[in-house]
Parts: structure tokens; sequence; C-alpha cells
């Protein structure tokens, strides 16, 4: 027969397992609980390694970020905008002719050199802006904030433009309807020394290919190949740094 003792002491076992059953549950919850955070707290974190990582921005290109094909430098300037030219260029071949009056008459290409220096105000309001005496435009009245450095896919106002030709950029135009094949061979003409250039397509301009800085202007009616990327290349080498206020040339 059990006695009360017994009968006390098998309740207290229970009691005591049960207890022991109900902490070892509460602590497997626990260690679930912390596992998980553990895991959502890495997850997080590598999240913000990978946005770090591409800037910020997501991997798109709403203006100061762009792709590293596009070479724009947000140190020389904004982009308004304008789309960067994420296309990667065709390699050029070795420079023919280094002599640019001699490489524009091998492509056909018109040399208007020491044109007039036609203003250099700074303006901001759109009914302002000046009737430019040539085009594409090589000086002139200007927006404050130059057009950055870069290849853009779209044609950027003349009046941010012109502001970068003060500041000795040279900037490589060509006409949209230009070929694929002949715009990528410009991109990488402009990809092999991107510093203090600007390409962009121009659908304003009486030409195929033009090449501007400030008060100087080559226009080619007509895209002839290598011919026309060896005066591109010269007039860039000649001109570049070229203006009436300095700008460093930002590299890298």
């Amino acid at each position: 027969m059990t006695t009360r003792k017994q009968e006390q002491e098998r309740r207290r076992a229970e009691r005591l397992a049960a207890e022991r059953q109900t902490q070892d549950a509460t602590r497997r919850r626990l260690m679930a609980g912390y596992i998980a955070a553990g895991v959502l707290a890495l997850a997080v974190l590598v999240g913000l390694v990978i946005v770090l990582a591409s800037g910020g921005d997501g991997g798109g290109s709403s203006g100061d970020a762009a792709c590293e094909e596009a070479h724009i430098q947000n140190l020389s300037g904004s982009t308004h905008n304008f789309a960067p030219d994420c296309r990667e260029g065709t390699v050029p071949p070795a420079l023919a002719t280094g002599d640019l009056e001699q490489a524009a008459k091998g492509a056909n290409c018109d040399l208007q050199l020491d044109l007039p220096d036609e203003g250099s105000t700074h303006i901001t309001n759109e009914s302002d802006i000046p009737k430019y005496k040539t085009n594409p435009p090589t000086s002139g009245n200007h927006n404050p904030t130059q057009e950055a450095d870069g290849a853009y896919s779209e044609q950027p106002d003349a009046w941010y433009v012109v502001h970068s030709m003060e500041h000795g950029r040279i900037e490589i135009q060509y006409s949209p309807d230009l070929p694929e094949e002949d715009q990528l061979a410009l991109k990488g003409v402009f990809d092999e020394s991107p510093a203090g250039v600007l390409l962009f397509p121009n659908d304003d301009m009486p030409y195929d290919v033009a090449v501007t800085s400030w008060t100087q202007l080559m226009g080619c009616k007509s895209y002839d190949g290598d011919a026309t990327l060896d005066a591109v290349r010269d007039f860039r080498d000649v001109y570049r740094g070229q203006a009436p206020e300095d700008l460093p040339l930002v590299t890298g």
C-alpha cells in the first residue's frame, strides 16, 4: 500500500518533470527565435552591402549615377537626367593621320576654326537662350551648370553643353540616323580617351558627325569610316582643354 509520503513524492516528481518539459520547450522556442533573427539580420546586411556596392541606386541611372561604359564624371557637372549611353564601343584602329587639317580634308569634313566668341553670360531662364550662330553651337550665353563629361544616348539641351565647352570640353556629336555600326565606332573613339569629352546624338545639325569645342567646329557631311575617326581624334587632341575657363579634366 502506498503511503501518504510516497504519494507526495510521486506527485512532486511528476511536477518537476512537467516543469523541466516546459522549460525545455521554452528554451527551444527561444533558440529558434534567435536563429530566425540572426538569419534576418544577415539578409539585411547582405542587402545593404549589395546596395552600397552598386552605388546605392539599385543599378539604375536617373542622373548622377550611370553605367561604367558611359564614363559619366559627376565632378565635372550634372547629367541633367539625360540618359547615359551604356553601349560598348568598337575599338578604333591605329591612328593613320595625326595632322588635323590633313585628316579633316581626307574625311571631307569642314573645319571652322577661331569663330567669333558669342558671349559667356550665365542665364537661368529658357526664354533668354540665344539663337546660336553656329550649328552645333560653339559659344554663347548658357546655363550656370554645365553638362557632365560622358556619353549620352539622348541629346542634352544646348545651353548645358555650351557651358561645358567653355571649360575646355570636346563634344562629339552624331546624327541619330547614323547606322548603329558607325555610332559604335564613334563610341569606341570616346571610350579610348573619355576625360573631358562628351558624346551624344544631335538631330538638329546638318552633319552626320560634328566635333566642337569653344569657338571651334568640325562638321562632316558624311561618315567615311576610319578617315572620319582620325579627324575626330585629331580635333579632340588639339582642342581638348583649350578654353577661356579652366576646369580640370576628371579621369578614372
